[in-house]
């Protein structure tokens, strides 16, 4: 349970051996490579190897071929390229340049089946137009439209009947009047202006209809038919040449992202004369992995050193942590990781979290139900936080065994404490008035508990990293923690036991001492490393000083009377469960009791249990890793 150790590794050899070493580098699993740009800025002389992407063009058609086929390209596993990339694009742009003309043709087809489709529904329209059509468009000196107007528009025409034409309504639909109009030629675009002002949509009839709509609905639909018939063997002919390019489709989309892959890999390589390096992190356990994928190629040698060796890197972090708080990483994480100079908080997080969202959320059915809930998001979704889940909702649920609560019956356990186990009552009575205080004050212990832990740990973090006026003299070092432990026990104490522990020498030591100590930490600070204790003067660090030690006494003030949640959200766990047993009173019947306890549980689950994560979440983040935990490591990420 604890930040992974890593080593340092750099990859060199002669130019020569850059795609070989680069073919078993995008392989390795293991490996966190540094991009060339954080070095070559740094080192007069080197240079970088990334570059635009060959591949992205051909790749792309890829993509296209499969978006607009529907077509599955499988990916097979490449080694080595027997081919030059202007070969293997070359295969991609003649198969895809062949399926453009197909899909040419299928669009011709497709237009063509549109259009004598409306064609057909204008002709059913105008059946009993009793004239043939040969008669009607090859007039010399009239000129005819064929088409559909809407309905309001027709209410318009009214305005031009002084016009030139002759307007004729077939039948009728929802919205349009299926119709025609003809006017004489030398009038035929002032007419059309006028029908296009009038949102006309004119159909053309196809030249090779004859004789009357009958005969024509006839021909048309012949038409259609056959269009179809060459639509479906169009479609047999596309999917048969992918089928028969299935092949080679997968043998260039695996090579060039295979090729691609190396490109990428590219922005890795630092140049130095004819020589290349690639450096990287890895962990210590996975050296010999790196090793043996070079340990064949005598001419490209692999240097292993400590990870700290280069002052210029950061090592990147990686958490390893125990089935238990595993998990919880989730949380860190969205905080921010350690670096690996830092301690590891999870499990602090991990125990901490479990208990409090334990004591807030205490109930044994409700508990047992969440950890049942966040088990099938595990088994079936994958989810992380349904781990998380099981972990919380145990711990509800042995909380609500020491409360008696099962799904807020406060008084279903009681046989257990007095015949079995022979208490004379249950341990903790929740809604008993006289206990609210204990437990407000009991949550405020814990909270104090935590947050002296978290001044534990910044003190064990600063130790590690040879920080020793933060150690010292910091509020979450040893003078803040001299300070807030001898406040708080003080007056635990001194109100229990009617011991008085404040006095002159007491003060003096644990009171004024430390709270100099805090108020001068920064010019101590700078004592420690050699450096002027008060470079912008004595005046203005002092007044300065003086409203963050103010700040300093607040935080531990509402940093303590924050932990009081944690025992309201126990007090407003039974008052909901209190309302949904008084609305259980009120139903009649065995069904409406039932489902009154069965909603109501469910939404004080659901409500509670989102907002009692959350304030656990907030408690952790605020109270205690504002103590101890920055949060600004680096994340161990590989190119694989």
């Amino acid at each position: 349970m604890a930040i992974a150790k890593t080593n340092l590794i750099n990859i060199t050899a002669h130019m020569e051996y850059l795609d070989v070493a680069l073919e078993k580098f995008i392989n390795l699993k293991c490996f966190h490579p540094i991009e060339s740009s954080m070095i070559v800025g740094k080192v007069h002389g080197l240079t970088t190897f990334h570059s635009e992407n060959p591949c992205s063009i051909s790749l792309n058609e890829i993509l296209e071929i499969e978006k607009e086929f529907n077509f599955k390209i499988e990916e097979i596993k490449v080694e080595y390229i027997d081919r030059s990339i202007d070969a293997v694009c070359g295969i991609i742009t003649s198969i895809h340049k062949k399926l453009k003309k197909l899909v040419e043709k299928r669009r011709d087809i497709q237009d063509q089946i549109k259009k004598h489709e409306d064609a057909l529904v204008q002709i059913r329209n105008i059946e009993s137009l009793d004239i043939s059509f040969d008669d009607m468009f090859l007039c010399e000196y009239i000129s005819v439209r064929v088409g559909r107007i809407p309905k309001d528009s027709i209410e318009k025409l009214r305005f031009y009947r002084s016009r030139p034409f002759v307007f004729m309504s077939f039948s009728e639909d929802e919205h349009y009047s299926w119709c025609m109009y003809f006017t004489a030629n030398r009038f035929k675009r002032e007419v059309d202006n006028i029908f296009s002002s009038l949102f006309f949509t004119r159909i053309f009839i196809p030249e090779f209809v004859h004789g009357k709509p009958q005969d024509a609905e006839i021909v048309l639909q012949n038409e259609i038919y056959n269009a179809k018939n060459d639509l479906d063997r169009l479609q047999e002919e596309v999917d048969k040449f992918l089928i028969d390019s299935s092949e080679n489709l997968s043998y260039s989309k695996s090579s060039l992202k295979y090729i691609s892959k190396i490109n990428e890999a590219k922005k890795y390589v630092v140049g130095l004369g004819d020589k290349f390096i690639i450096t990287g992190f890895v962990e210590e356990i996975d050296v010999d992995t790196v090793l043996g994928k070079y340990e064949e190629i005598e001419e490209i040698a692999v240097e292993v050193f400590p990870s700290d060796y280069d002052k210029r890197l950061t090592p990147p972090t990686k958490l390893k942590n125990g089935w238990f708080s595993k998990p919880f990483s989730m949380f860190v994480e969205m905080y921010g990781l350690p670096s690996t100079k830092d301690i590891d908080p999870t499990p602090f997080v991990a125990i901490t979290y479990c208990l409090l969202f334990g004591i807030m959320f205490g109930d044994v059915g409700q508990g047992l139900l969440l950890a049942l809930l966040g088990f099938m998001l595990v088994k079936f979704k994958g989810l992380r936080i349904g781990k998380i889940g099981i972990r919380v909702g145990i711990s509800a649920a042995f909380f609500g065994l020491i409360y008696g609560s099962v799904f807020g019956n406060e008084e279903i356990l009681n046989p257990l404490y007095t015949d079995i186990l022979g208490f004379s009552h249950k341990p903790i009575h929740v809604m008993d008035s006289n206990f609210t205080m204990t437990l407000l004050l009991a949550a405020i212990a814990i909270g104090g508990s935590l947050i002296v832990l978290s001044m534990g740990l910044n003190i064990y973090t600063n130790m590690k990293k040879k920080h020793y006026a933060e150690v010292l003299f910091s509020h979450n070092g040893l003078a803040g923690l001299l300070f807030y432990l001898f406040i708080g026990v003080g007056f635990a104490v001194q109100s229990t036991y009617d011991i008085v522990v404040f006095n002159n020498l007491t003060i003096i030591l644990l009171v004024a001492i430390p709270l100099i100590l805090i108020f001068m930490a920064e010019p101590l600070d700078r004592l420690f490393d050699k450096e002027k204790m008060f470079p912008d003067g004595i005046g203005g660090f002092f007044t300065e000083g003086i409203f963050e030690l103010f700040e300093v006494l607040l935080s531990y003030i509402t940093n303590t009377m924050s932990f009081m949640r944690v025992g309201g959200f126990v007090l407003a766990h039974a008052g909901m469960m209190l309302v949904v047993y008084s609305l259980m009173s009120m139903q009649s019947g065995v069904v409406g009791t039932t489902i009154v306890f069965i909603f109501g549980n469910l939404f004080v689950m659901a409500l509670e249990g989102l907002i009692v994560g959350i304030q656990v979440l907030r408690l952790e983040f605020f109270e205690m890793f504002s103590r101890y935990y920055k949060g600004d490591g680096l994340a161990f990420e590989t190119f694989k």
